[in-house]
């Protein structure tokens, strides 16, 4: 009995596990040089003219930029192999970053840091758009781990994606302001082309093995924004899923408003910031428990009580002005978003079909980063002139001071709580929706996809020709035993070629 078949199905699956692990160590140096690049162009426009606006119009910018692109990103993600994305994503990531860095040589500072001329305008589009294109390379893994893994190990890896999300968090808190302080805007730029250039470089050395994919006859458009749509009509519930997380983001959206002023109300900005990194490491812990333990064989019920969890959570880490309680109640919080962030995209990788995932990734990545940003600039202004001079006057202290107690940023703290019980409420509500059945049962009754690992003409690489070249023997090894049971057999005394 040959042993070539499972030798070949061992050989696919270490070529596959090779590739994603080189995929993912790519996109971890992209995510933080373009998060770090990012993070240093903030702070560098605060420090140097002090305008809480300059720095609302880049974050605010960006945001727009993602839910602007990103359902184009998503079809030419699906048209396109992986590894071509991902180059496409590199490149021009380093020629933006270039030209930024041409720009900062070319004009002075004072000209860059005008907020009334186009220098400043130039200047920041530029390293934004390069850092908007890192969501084409994102979009791109998350269909990479439908590709490479195997059904029962995608939460796991999507665990793993959760936690180069968080190194990248990590790392951009705490270097950017660092390389801004000590180095400058022009040697941080440096780093960011030469980091940007070495995932390049690492690229033409990956080899993903896929298929070359199928023209979609019904994509007539860059946007294909209909195909979107019917690829998520095909999954009942799915869209309530989108639509339940671009809640969910608004609610987020409180916090992402929130957190800076209330932490910079406990701490200095450098304790602040070294604060923030620490709860920051909740991603790594978040992502690292569900690349072990993975989320159980429903995610979506997963997911919702995940939600329930960060709503009580961030209902309750401000009740008292008390940093232990705030720091460690958000490193908590941060611990619970990676499983929210898995339990999607794992169900989207069952229950779509693979050549449509990148449109539905694309969808909900423009839904889902549309909405923070529309809570944020909703909730500052109602913070700072409705809630917290209420909670500063003597008849808000007497009516929430027993809940809340007494400090500084009481408002801010009304805010959140409700934030978190709207949260609660809403994901307890959603365990009774049609929807919710409806997804549960089309992910647990889903077939296995067929995907086209692409064949043995060499552009896959070493991997997959080693794999073809194998089971081209097994064939040969499997007609010889035929060819061996057809024959006639021995008699003594007779020669083999007289039988």
């Amino acid at each position: 009995m040959s042993d070539a078949g499972p030798t070949l199905d061992f050989m696919e699956r270490t070529a596959a596990k090779r590739a994603f692990g080189n995929v993912l160590v790519n996109t971890l140096i992209a995510n933080v040089t373009t998060s770090f690049l990012w993070f240093a162009l903030t702070f560098w426009v605060y420090i140097e003219t002090q305008s809480v606006l300059a720095t609302g119009i880049i974050g605010g910018a960006y945001m727009l930029f993602v839910a602007f692109f990103a359902m184009a990103f998503g079809t030419i993600v699906d048209r396109n192999r992986k590894h071509t994305v991902m180059v496409i994503s590199s490149v021009i990531s380093a020629v933006a970053f270039l030209v930024a860095g041409v720009l900062y040589l070319w004009q002075p500072e004072a000209a860059l840091l005008d907020l009334g001329g186009p220098w400043f305008w130039l200047f920041s589009g530029v390293i934004l758009f390069g850092g908007v294109i890192e969501q084409l390379r994102n979009i791109a893994l998350s269909t990479t781990v439908t590709l490479l893994i195997p059904e029962e190990k995608r939460a796991n890896a999507n665990g793993l994606v959760g936690t180069v999300q968080g190194i990248a968090f990590l790392v951009t808190s705490v270097f950017s302001g660092l390389s801004i302080g000590f180095l400058g805007m022009g040697w941080t730029l440096a780093i960011a082309i030469a980091a940007m250039a070495l995932t390049f470089v690492h690229l033409l050395f990956v080899r993903i093995p896929e298929g070359t994919p199928e023209p979609d006859p019904n994509a007539s458009s860059a946007l294909d924004f209909r195909g979107s749509v019917q690829a998520i009509r095909l999954a009942p519930g799915l869209f309530a899923l989108i639509i339940f997380s671009t809640f969910n983001n608004l609610i987020g959206g409180v916090y992402m408003a929130l957190m800076d002023p209330y932490g910079l109300t406990l701490f200095d900005a450098q304790t602040w910031g070294f604060a923030l990194a620490f709860a920051s490491t909740g991603f790594l812990v978040g992502g690292g428990l569900v690349a072990k333990f993975g989320l159980g064989p429903k995610p979506m019920r997963t997911m919702l009580l995940v939600v329930i969890a960060m709503g009580l959570l961030g209902s309750v880490f401000m009740l008292r002005e008390w940093w232990p309680l705030y720091v460690i109640g958000m490193w908590a919080y941060m611990a619970l978003v990676p499983p929210v962030e898995a339990a999607e995209q794992t169900v989207i990788q069952k229950v779509v079909p693979f050549e449509r995932q990148g449109r539905v990734f694309g969808v909900a990545a423009a839904m889902e980063a549309a909405a923070a940003p529309i809570t944020a600039f909703l909730i500052a202004p109602i913070a700072e002139f409705l809630i917290i001079p209420f909670m500063n006057t003597r008849e808000g202290q007497q009516q929430w001071g027993w809940l809340l107690g007494e400090g500084e940023a009481r408002g801010i703290a009304l805010i959140c709580l409700f934030a978190g019980l709207i949260m609660v409420v809403a994901a307890t509500l959603a365990f009774f929706t049609r929807s919710y059945r409806k997804l549960t049962e089309l992910y647990a009754e889903a077939p296995e996809q067929e995907i086209d690992h692409g064949d043995a003409d060499g552009e896959n690489g070493g991997d997959a020709g080693a794999a073809a070249a194998a089971e081209a023997g097994a064939r040969e090894e499997r007609a010889g035993e035929r060819r061996h049971a057809d024959a006639p057999p021995i008699v003594p005394g007779m020669p083999p070629e007289s039988r």
